[in-house]
């Protein structure tokens, strides 16, 4: 679960103290949030004492991410006494329609769902007023941003059409929302001028992208262009960055975006050759009570596929094990499509009965107990597949953006790797003062060895 993050811009009042919580997609909610104060001349506080209100945008997919939003809330609280709360967990009602966060924090000043900015402004006026006449010139390009300087997230949609029963992320973001495509271009843009160096493009639903607005034609740069991913992809590929794909749904849309990453990574372009798919399950009765698309054998083949489009392809994905009804033989069947599929980094949760979800109603639990130790015979397989993968990338060479440099050498990522989620290259020190490399720098190195998730290399 991520830790809290007071954020600290200056020490001008009026100030405001942040508290981010959740995955990415909150993340960039809190970016635009921190965008918006920012322009109105607001300071941020690294400290509760030093706010003069706070807002915490919260998390509330599972039980732990709404027990850690409801304590950040309580400690804001008592350390502050002025409380704004915005995010997943504001949406959340309990059985009698009152929310969960008034009910158990009923002094807090207001409440929203997720992406919504606006409404979070207009309370930050109510209770802290902005400041006169503020500078337009406070804001950079780029806007406001929580993760480090090299690289950044792109959203480009909220919401999502899919009715998955395990999940209620529907009922706090609504249906698909595409952004307009010049909008999405234009912060990508400024992210690269300013010298992100990897674009991770996220959404609840990337390959969808365009879909609620029949693919409508935007303008970039005064050309006409689709509000589609395929195009998405294309234009993002003439930034000279990085640019990583989350949540895409295996959908044969997707065949369109392969051949351009085998295209721009066999001339040196930046479309890294990457998914990050969440296949959830193999068994076609299991998909079907999950009301998630596709069967499995579609998805091996089309797996296939991709890897002859694109050799080089990294697929990351996820699975439930556990499901309300999985037999131990339906569970073997993902074992099966687990061996088949060699996925080079997947993560599996035990099933979480969470609150609002349809697919507790379902017949058949599956007891905790059998839940998890489904899930531990299952990364077991995983984490062999993942071994034997990355031993074969012992004594070649890749380039690796770097994430932090220490004393013992440095620690990057491979193309293969998203920041926070995948493996790591711990990088040996260097022996020519010309191989020195610093944060962001993108450099060649040599495999020196592996193990099942991470690297070691030095650079050449």
């Amino acid at each position: 679960m991520s830790q809290p993050r007071l954020e600290s811009l200056s020490t001008v009042a009026p100030k405001v103290g942040f508290v981010s919580l959740g995955c990415p997609k909150a993340l960039s909610d809190s970016e635009q949030i921190l965008t918006h104060l920012r322009a109105e001349g607001y300071e941020t506080s690294k400290s509760y004492e030093g706010a003069d209100l706070v807002i915490v945008n919260t998390c509330g997919f599972i039980d732990d991410a709404v027990k850690e939003s409801l304590d950040a809330i309580g400690e804001a609280l008592q350390a502050n006494g002025k409380v704004i709360v915005t995010g997943c967990l504001g949406a959340k009602t309990e059985a009698d329609g009152q929310g969960v966060v008034q009910k158990m924090h009923p002094k807090v000043l207001a409440v929203t769902g997720p992406h919504a900015t606006q409404e979070v402004m207009e309370a930050v006026h109510v209770h802290l007023p902005k400041p006169h006449d503020p500078f337009s010139d406070l804001v950079p390009a780029q806007g406001i941003r929580l993760t480090p300087k090299h690289y950044a997230y792109l959203k480009i949609s909220e919401g999502c059409n899919h009715r998955c029963s395990f999940c209620i992320i529907p009922s706090f973001r609504g249906d698909l929302v595409s952004r307009p495509i010049h909008e999405v271009m234009r912060e990508a843009e400024n992210l690269a001028k300013a010298g992100v160096k990897e674009i991770l493009v996220i959404s609840q639903d990337t390959s969808a992208y365009g879909v609620d607005v029949k693919y409508r034609t935007g303008f970039v740069n005064g050309r006409a262009v689709r509000t589609r991913m395929t195009e998405l992809v294309r234009e993002l590929s003439q930034l000279g960055v990085w640019v990583r794909m989350h949540y895409v749904y295996p959908y044969p849309s997707v065949d369109e975006v392969l051949p351009l990453m085998n295209e721009t990574h066999a001339s040196g372009g930046r479309v890294l050759p990457y998914l990050d798919v969440p296949f959830q399950h193999a068994n076609p009765r299991i998909l079907k009570l999950m009301k998630r698309p596709a069967s499995s054998e579609r998805n091996l083949d089309r797996i296939r596929a991709w890897r002859d489009i694109c050799p080089d392809l990294t697929i990351r994905s996820t699975f439930i094990s556990g499901f309300p009804g999985e037999t131990e033989a339906e569970f073997e069947e993902m074992l099966d499509f687990l061996r088949e599929a060699q996925l080079d980094r997947v993560g599996c949760f035990a099933y979480s009965p969470v609150e609002g979800a349809t697919a507790n109603a379902l017949p058949d639990p599956v007891p905790q107990e059998e839940r998890e130790a489904r899930q531990a015979r299952f990364m077991q397989v995983q984490e062999e597949i993942s071994r034997k993968r990355l031993a074969k990338r012992v004594g070649t060479n890749t380039k690796v953006i770097v994430d932090e440099v220490t004393p013992e050498g440095g620690i990057g990522r491979t193309m293969s790797d998203a920041p926070e989620i995948d493996g790591k290259v711990y990088l040996d020190p260097v022996d020519k003062p010309w191989k020195r490399y610093k944060v962001g720098d993108i450099v060649s190195v040599r495999v020196l060895a592996a193990d099942t998730h991470d690297l070691r290399a030095r650079v050449v």
